[in-house]
């Protein structure tokens, strides 16, 4: 039996970037072979924790493969690009740590206060909801904030929120499912984070 020899030149830069662009699942596999170390290396450095580097490294690889119609090789070379994605995502990273440490602090004062003598105290998990809540919807822009806070808090129908904020109806159910929209966005987000 003959051996079949598999070694094949390496593809250039500039083949991989085409190859990802067309939808090729092996270019994106030889990206990963040739720049997650790299890649890897950056998180963890930045991170100090191996766990979340691999979290991020599987994300940049996502980012590229979802991305990969944004590549621009005037603006720079694919490992370039890629480093760039590496460096987004290590940023995210970070905010999700620090947001983690606030809700955490947040909730620890909040479990506390809800723990006083003669409070009623909650439930761990509704506390901490409660503050992640609180803590996207601080985030969003005014309108939407104002129009869900309206619903939520003070249970408002929509008419009763227009009639009360000034606004058209469709401007405050644009508002509203806008509003909700990002909201569910920067959960869902949260919970991968």
């Amino acid at each position: 039996m003959s051996a079949v020899c598999t070694d094949a030149p390496a593809a250039t830069d500039d083949e991989l970037a085409r190859g990802l662009a067309a939808g090729d699942e092996t270019s994106l596999a030889a990206a990963y072979e040739r720049w997650s170390a790299l890649v890897h290396a950056l998180a963890r450095r930045s991170l100090g924790d191996t766990t979340e580097a691999e979290d991020v490294t599987q994300q940049v690889f996502l980012g590229v493969w979802r991305g990969r119609h944004g590549y621009r090789p005037e603006r720079g070379a694919v490992g370039a690009w890629i480093v760039g994605i590496t460096r987004r995502r290590i940023a995210d990273a970070l905010s999700a740590r620090t947001r983690r440490a606030d809700l955490a602090a947040s909730a620890g004062t909040a479990l506390a206060l809800a723990e006083r003598p003669g409070r009623r105290g909650e439930d761990t998990e509704a506390v901490l909801d409660r503050m992640v809540i609180r803590s996207e919807l601080a985030r969003l822009p005014a309108p939407q904030r104002q129009v869900l806070h309206l619903a939520f808090y003070e249970d408002l129908t929509q008419t009763q929120i227009a009639e009360r904020t000034g606004l058209p109806l469709g401007t405050v159910k644009s508002h509203t499912r806008r509003g909700l929209r990002r909201l569910h966005g920067r959960l869902t987000e949260n919970d991968t984070a």
